[in-house]
C-alpha cells in the first residue's frame, strides 16, 4: 500500500480526520521503514505468466517437427481448460460492479488461460486455415473471446488484450516500431479506421459509466482511445485533406482534458497536452504553407529554441498544478 506523504498527513490532521496521537503513531510506523512485498510478488507472478507462455511458444517453434501439430494443439487446449476450470471454480460470477478474486493468483490464471486461448486460435488458423485465408478473423475472434473473459472475470489485463485484438483486426498495430516506420502514416485508410475505433471506445465508455457496467474499466478504454485518436489525427494532419482532421484533434484534446480533471487521471492530462501541442503546431505550419507566408519561416527557425523551452516549462508547470489540484481534497 502506498504511504501518504507528510504534507498530506498534516492536512488530515488539520481537518480533524486524525488526532495528534494518531498522527504521531503514523509517523512512528513510517519511521520503521516497513513496506509491502505485494506489488513485487504480483509483478513476478505476471512475469512468470509471460515467461511461461513465451517458453511454450519457443519450445513449439524449435520442436515443431518432432512434436506434431495435433499434439501441440491438444496440450495447449488442455492447459487452457485447466486454467479456466479453476478460474470458473473460484469466480464469484458476473456482476456489473467490480468483483475481485479472494486470491489475486487467480487473476493471473485467467490471464494465462486467455493467452493460451489466443495462441490456440492463432495456431489453428496458421496450420489448418479454419477461417479461410483471412487472418484478420483470428484477431476478431480473439477480441470477442477476451472481451467475454474480461467482463466475466473482471480482468483489466485481458481487457487490454481484447482492445488490442480489435484494433489489430482493423489493421492497426500501435507499437513504437510501427509508429517510427510510418505504418499508419503511409496508409490513409488506417487513419480513418483508427479514429472510428477511438470514437467507438469513447462512446462505449460513456455508456458504461452511465449504466455502471464495469465502470472501473473506463481508464483502459480511455488510454487506448486517446492514443488512437492522437496518433491518427496527427497522421491525418499530414495528409492532403489535413484541415478536416483539425476539429477531431481539438475535440478529442478538449474531451480528454476535461475527463482528466473529472477522474483525476494524470496520464490523460499529460497526453492531452502532448497530442494537442503536436497537432496544433502541425496545423499552424500547414496553414502558413497554404497561405504562402514564407517570410515567417526564417524568423520561426531562430525563435523555435526559445519557443520549445518555453513550452517545456509551461508543460511542467501545468502538470505540477494538476497534481496539486488532484491532491487538494486530501
Amino acid at each position: 500500500m502506498e504511504q501518504l506523504p507528510e504534507h498530506q498527513l498534516k492536512k488530515l490532521l488539520e481537518k480533524g480526520f486524525l488526532s495528534e496521537a494518531q498522527h504521531q503513531e503514523v509517523k512512528e510506523y513510517k519511521a520503521l521503514g516497513i513496506f509491502s512485498l505485494n506489488t513485487e510478488l504480483l509483478f513476478l507472478l505476471y512475469l512468470s505468466v509471460l515467461l511461461f507462455t513465451g517458453g511454450v511458444g519457443a519450445l513449439i517453434y524449435k520442436n515443431i517437427d518432432s512434436i506434431g501439430h495435433i499434439a501441440i494443439l491438444a496440450v495447449n487446449f488442455v492447459l487452457m481448460l485447466v486454467c479456466f476450470y479453476f478460474s470458473f471454480k473460484k469466480a464469484k460470477g458476473f456482476s456489473k460492479l467490480e468483483v475481485v478474486f479472494d486470491n489475486p493468483v487467480y487473476d493471473y490464471l485467467v490471464l494465462t488461460g486467455s493467452l493460451l486461448a489466443t495462441i490456440f486460435i492463432g495456431y489453428l488458423q496458421f496450420q489448418y486455415s479454419v477461417f479461410g485465408t483471412d487472418f484478420g478473423l483470428v484477431s476478431l475472434f480473439s477480441a470477442i473471446l477476451c472481451f467475454a473473459v474480461a467482463y466475466y472475470f473482471d480482468n483489466r489485463t485481458v481487457l487490454s488484450m481484447a482492445i488490442t485484438s480489435l484494433i489489430a483486426f482493423a489493421g492497426i498495430t500501435l507499437t513504437p516500431k510501427t509508429v517510427f516506420e510510418n505504418e499508419i502514416y503511409s496508409n490513409p485508410n488506417l487513419v480513418y479506421f483508427g479514429i472510428f475505433i477511438g470514437v467507438l471506445l469513447i462512446l462505449w465508455t460513456l455508456y458504461s459509466l452511465k449504466e455502471k457496467l464495469k465502470a472501473h474499466f473506463y481508464f483502459v478504454y480511455y488510454i487506448f482511445a486517446q492514443h488512437l485518436l492522437g496518433i491518427c489525427t496527427i497522421a491525418g494532419l499530414i495528409e492532403d485533406y489535413w484541415y478536416g482532421f483539425f476539429p477531431v484533434l481539438v475535440g478529442s484534446t478538449l474531451f480528454f482534458y476535461k475527463e482528466s480533471y473529472r477522474h483525476k487521471a494524470t496520464s490523460l492530462f499529460v497526453f492531452s497536452l502532448l497530442y494537442g501541442f503536436i497537432g496544433l503546431n502541425i496545423f499552424f505550419i500547414r496553414t502558413l504553407d497554404v497561405l504562402g507566408i514564407n517570410d515567417f519561416i526564417e524568423p520561426l527557425i531562430f525563435v523555435s529554441p526559445i519557443y520549445v523551452i518555453f513550452c517545456i516549462v509551461m508543460f511542467i508547470r501545468a502538470v505540477r498544478n494538476f497534481n496539486k489540484e488532484k491532491h487538494a481534497g486530501i
